[in-house]
């Protein structure tokens, strides 16, 4: 099997699907430390909400509640990994990046800017409990 194609700013192109499979395809595919990245964000997610419903769309891996939409993605860039939270202009506190989505607010994982992985759970069960972005 070929080696998922790495789009602009490292991102892998893995084809859309529903479930781990292919969040972990994707996760594989990360290049460099941006997949540790990954495997931490997916571990911490799956922790923090043991149900959570996986799949990629848009080059992207999502997160969310079964029938209740989305709460959370990431995409890989140059240089750094961008965590979306779709409600994130509704938690506290508000993760720092804004959007041009209003509720969307973003989080940027930079190599040697070391994950705050209590306020990420944080985030994640606060975006867990709201309703999620349907896509």
């Amino acid at each position: 099997m070929n080696a998922p194609v790495l789009l602009a700013g490292g991102n892998p192109q893995i084809p859309k699907g529903e479930g781990n499979a292919p969040v972990q395809a994707f996760i594989a595919a990360m290049p460099g430390w941006k997949s540790d990245v990954g495997r931490r964000i997916d571990e911490l997610v799956v922790r923090t909400v043991p149900a959570v419903h996986k799949a990629v769309k848009w080059n992207s891996p999502l997160y969310g509640i079964e029938g209740q939409g989305w709460f959370l993605s990431f995409h890989v860039f140059t240089n750094y990994v961008k965590v979306a939270f779709f409600r994130g202009a509704l938690l506290e506190p508000v993760p720092p990046v804004e959007s041009k989505s209003k509720e969307t607010r973003y989080l940027h994982i930079r190599e040697d800017e070391p994950l705050d992985e209590a306020q990420f759970i944080a985030w994640v069960e606060q975006a867990s409990r709201l309703p999620g972005e349907r896509m």
